[in-house]
């Protein structure tokens, strides 16, 4: 089940919220607990019924394991070997399920063997709920996590608004709030910000993101089928896809914070304008900032304590990218991207380190968020195709310029590029327009937090964290208020995302 499905919004959401608020009015909060954990176990078996069998196992696996390290902390010997088992048994799950098809798949090609393996349907969430409860049991046999509770555990995995594709919560920032009485209080107004939140997000999703897929897909198809591309084209299938995946992700977070938010829940926030970034260090700090934090904290900080010197500041990174890569997808295109990024940082860190010069003037944050933009431009490429090859045939694009410039460029030639591209046209400038408006908005409009700011709509997020106060001194006409103006804007917002629902997609990271 979607989010941005009819069946979602019109029928499991209306049920889910009206059941809810029936049994908390009756201050009984673990009846209302047991209801969320039952719904969400339902969305996530709509998809395939079969694999609530995986996840119930999985969640009271790890349950019992955590528990038993949460009691022995002190015990090394023993917690050590139970750890590693938990860790094991988690890693061996998702390498089974996401990896054993890829990694066959690669031996096969190398020639040295033959071997044979039926295809593994990947079970939606997996990466999340493992990584997720991975950090529970490294947390549990350091003594800082505990939970007796079933229950409070079964629904801090599952819960259905985080469950699919994040944010990778963490145990402190859910558990407590599901022993707080408050999550009851204030109904009207969780319910009128989580609608107003969920509705931007869909906004985002069905009518930016998809719309833009429109133009990116074609793109990347004829790149698979190895037809020639030229700069226009190639440039088109790029921008588009940087800001489809932009406003896809950007707007299931939204949503995501939205639902949480109508059951008085805070999730922690997961995108922050990325592409507002002046560096790739800055990139990773705002998109998917819940995996990257469990990537520092689970993988960097302990491979950089067993490395010194130059090494763990610049082989580290590149590791963690690498496997950074490896998560978001089975392939060796995702391995190159994240092994892009990993070079990217030890560039990053590198300059860093010989430059200490600070962007302060809007000439210096546009040239370092251009060229941070064209950076992360480059590495999608090879984020979105099928395979190396048709990556290649978008790269081979940008170099067949426009016959037009042949007269007055010929000397390109020398270099590799070749004047078979078509006139530039009509479309072109549309294109072009189109880009420079994505740029500005993501550039200069404050998110959604931000608008939202005042409000506290994610946990740990405040009016004094809103970055630069940007809604408390400029744009102040975009503050949220629960005022008829605002409502009528999010309801056109959502009348149009409603219309748009004739096709419903998914989410590119539930691929993930």
């Amino acid at each position: 089940m979607l989010f941005n499905s009819p069946e979602f919004i019109f029928l499991f959401l209306p049920i889910v919220l009206l059941g809810y608020y029936v049994i908390a009015a009756r201050g009984v909060s673990s009846a209302a607990i047991a209801w969320l954990v039952c719904s969400s176990l339902f969305f996530y078996g709509y998809w395939n019924p079969i694999y609530l069998i995986l996840i119930s196992v999985s969640v009271l696996t790890n349950f019992v394991l955590g528990n038993f390290l949460a009691k022995r902390a002190k015990q090394k010997a023993s917690v050590k070997l139970v750890l590693f088992a938990g860790v094991a048994f988690n890693l061996g799950l998702i390498g089974y399920f996401k990896y054993a098809n890829f990694f066959v798949d690669s031996i096969n090609a190398t020639g040295v063997a033959d071997f044979h393996l039926e295809t593994i349907i990947l079970p939606l969430a997996i990466s999340f709920f493992t990584f997720q409860q991975i950090a529970f049991l490294v947390d549990a046999s350091k003594g800082k996590a505990s939970e007796p509770s079933l229950l409070n555990y079964t629904l801090f995995v599952t819960f259905f608004p985080q469950l699919i594709a994040g944010p990778i919560v963490h145990h402190r920032q859910m558990l407590p709030q599901f022993k707080r009485l408050d999550l009851f209080r204030r109904v009207d107004l969780n319910i009128v910000i989580g609608l107003s939140i969920f509705a931007i997000g869909l906004f985002k999703k069905v009518v930016i993101a998809d719309n833009l897929a429109l133009m990116a897909t074609p793109v990347f198809e004829s790149a698979a089928r190895g037809e020639t591309l030229d700069f226009f084209t190639s440039f088109k299938g790029t921008m588009a896809y940087t800001f489809q995946l932009y406003f896809d992700f950007s707007g299931y977070s939204d949503m995501a914070i939205g639902l949480a938010r109508m059951f008085g829940i805070r999730l922690p926030i997961n995108f922050n304008s990325p592409y507002k970034a002046a560096s790739i260090i800055e990139v990773w700090t705002r998109w998917h900032m819940t995996m990257s934090r469990f990537f520092r904290d689970y993988v960097y900080v302990p491979l950089g304590q067993r490395l010194k010197g130059a090494t763990r500041r610049y082989l580290t990174p590149l590791i963690v990218m690498l496997l950074v890569g490896l998560w978001h997808g089975a392939g060796w295109t995702f391995v190159l991207w994240g092994g892009l990024h990993g070079i990217y940082l030890v560039i990053n860190y590198l300059w860093r380190s010989v430059y200490k010069y600070r962007i302060g003037t809007w000439w210096s944050l546009i040239i370092s968020r251009s060229v941070t933009m064209a950076a992360i431009m480059f590495s999608l490429i090879f984020f979105r195709a099928d395979s190396f090859d048709s990556a290649m045939v978008v790269l081979q694009g940008f170099s067949n310029l426009p016959s037009s410039l042949q007269p007055n460029m010929s000397w390109l030639v020398g270099f590799g590029f070749t004047f078979e591209g078509a006139y530039f046209a009509r479309a072109d400038i549309k294109m072009l327009t189109l880009a420079f408006v994505l740029f500005s908005f993501v550039w200069y409009v404050p998110n959604t937090q931000q608008i939202f700011a005042r409000y506290y709509p994610a946990f740990g997020y405040s009016p004094m964290s809103s970055e630069k106060h940007v809604v408390l001194t400029r744009w102040k006409t975009l503050r949220w208020r629960p005022t008829v103006v605002w409502a009528l804007f999010v309801g056109c917002l959502a009348t149009a995302s409603l219309l748009s629902l004739n096709q419903v997609s998914e989410f590119l990271y539930f691929q993930f």
